[in-house]
């Protein structure tokens, strides 16, 4: 029985893909800064001070790299974007070197990264898992998150890096923020609305995970987006009429956004067009390639 250790095990990817894997007959703990609620096995870890509860890592086959502080959680202020970046590049320093003590039974590390390592792209332009990096802040720390990330395959550890696009859950994220103003008949596209969004339904981004835990032939970076990549206008459409409301307002105008937002608001003001080839070349199957199909699936929960 495979035994998964899952940082960022609280977040909303890692409380869904938890789920999975236990329903799936794994065994997973989970590696954070508080104890859990007893669901699973927790342990502490102090980045800061580069400590881990000891037997953390006993008897454990694969790690789940997901811990990093949000993205769009607060203010893009000089302390917030060192906090960004070292949540993510401190943590995985430190188990690097606790793995570099002892690798014990460690087969994988599967770590989370970003289509933000991309940068912003034009209408046409495609990015793959060969693209070079974008050279814009999201860029520069997903560059350096996925450095520190590819040290531990120097320990002979088998690595899995997924490039995350715009994860849509019915738990919170992306999705509830953007639909909350459509359902108050305020929604309307954002700046021009023709930036395109790199989207992908939770379930289909821990499916991806979970393929990540049991092929060995993965290994390097893939793209955890769906294959139909939408516009911002397409992507407010189909919410509005998936929750029956009606687009009343004209497009909020990109300078309203950067007052309120100020360099946080390119996340929105600007897409990326992601490819899904290489996963699905690799065998995975999606389970929603259409927007319509993964909204009623998330939206009609509620």
């Amino acid at each position: 029985m495979t035994n998964i250790l899952i940082t960022g095990g609280s977040g909303l990817i890692g409380r869904r893909l938890t789920e999975i894997l236990l329903e799936r007959g794994y065994l997973v703990s989970h590696l954070g800064r508080t104890k859990g609620n007893g669901s699973v096995k927790s342990f502490i870890w102090d980045i800061d001070k580069q400590l881990v509860e000891s037997g953390s890592l006993e008897g454990i086959d694969v790690i789940v790299h997901l811990a990093g502080a949000g993205i769009a959680d607060a203010p893009w202020t000089m302390k917030r974007k060192r906090e960004i970046l070292e949540s993510r590049t401190n943590a995985t320093r430190l188990l690097y070197k606790e793995l570099k003590k002892d690798k014990r039974t460690i087969k994988a590390f599967i770590a989370a990264s970003a289509i933000g390592y991309y940068g912003f792209g034009t209408q046409d332009e495609i990015f793959t898992e060969e693209t070079k990096p974008g050279n814009d802040f999201l860029a520069t720390v997903t560059q350096r998150w996925e450095e520190e990330v590819d040290t531990i395959e120097s320990l002979g550890i088998r690595v899995v890096k997924i490039r995350t696009g715009i994860v849509l859950s019915e738990r919170g994220g992306a999705l509830e923020e953007i639909a909350r103003p459509v359902k108050y008949y305020v929604g309307a596209p954002l700046g021009t609305g023709n930036q395109y969004v790199s989207w992908i339904h939770i379930d289909d981004l821990c499916g991806i995970y979970c393929k990540a835990i049991a092929d060995l032939s993965m290994s390097g970076a893939y793209n955890g987006v769906s294959p139909t990549p939408i516009t911002n206008r397409e992507f407010t459409k189909a919410i509005a009429s998936t929750l029956h409301r009606p687009l009343l307002l004209p497009h909020i105008p990109g300078f309203v956004l950067k007052l309120i937002l100020g360099e946080m608001a390119n996340l929105v003001l600007q897409g990326s067009k992601i490819s899904a080839d290489k996963i699905s070349s690799a065998g995975y199957t999606f389970k929603y390639i259409d927007i319509r199909s993964a909204l009623s699936d998330l939206l009609e929960k509620e």
